[in-house]
């Protein structure tokens, strides 16, 4: 069998880079309580924060997360090794409903012999071409970025 057989062409959108579609279920477990599954992964979602992260939590520390591993990703393909990163993010949200976020600040603190040239723009790259979850996210958002570099 060739590609074309698997309809895998190389425009194919998988084949040519695009990933494939996500899927997550949510099993209620009681009050405001969700374990969310995604392949061989899971977490337990929670109003309360409790059990684990409320959903705005969760969007707070998946635009971190994704940053995170593209500064990391960019800043290590860059040749510059760290020994410590850290991302603290802090998301302001409306005060009536929807209480969607309005803005966050990321700050991220990177260890190592590491040139600002190579975080500032490993964080600019994430931002304007990398991370997909910012690029899900309103677009009248604030997202102020900044970091440090400890040696």
């Amino acid at each position: 069998m060739n590609e074309d057989d698997w309809g895998l062409t190389p425009n194919h959108p998988y084949t040519a880079g695009v990933k494939p579609p996500i899927t997550a279920t949510l099993t209620w477990q009681g009050d405001l309580r969700f374990t969310a599954r995604t392949g061989a992964t899971e977490i337990t979602l929670d109003s309360e924060s409790t059990a684990g992260p409320s959903p705005p939590q969760a969007v707070a520390m998946a635009l971190a997360g994704c940053m995170a591993i593209d500064v990391a990703d960019i800043v290590t393909k860059g040749r510059h090794p760290f020994t410590a990163l850290e991302a603290t993010i802090v998301g302001h949200r409306r005060e009536d409903p929807p209480r969607h976020f309005v803005r966050f600040i990321l700050h991220f603190t990177v260890t190592g012999n590491v040139p600002d040239f190579a975080v500032e723009r490993a964080i600019r790259l994430s931002r304007e071409k990398y991370c997909s979850v910012w690029h899900s996210l309103r677009q009248d958002l604030e997202f102020d970025t900044s970091f440090e570099v400890r040696s």
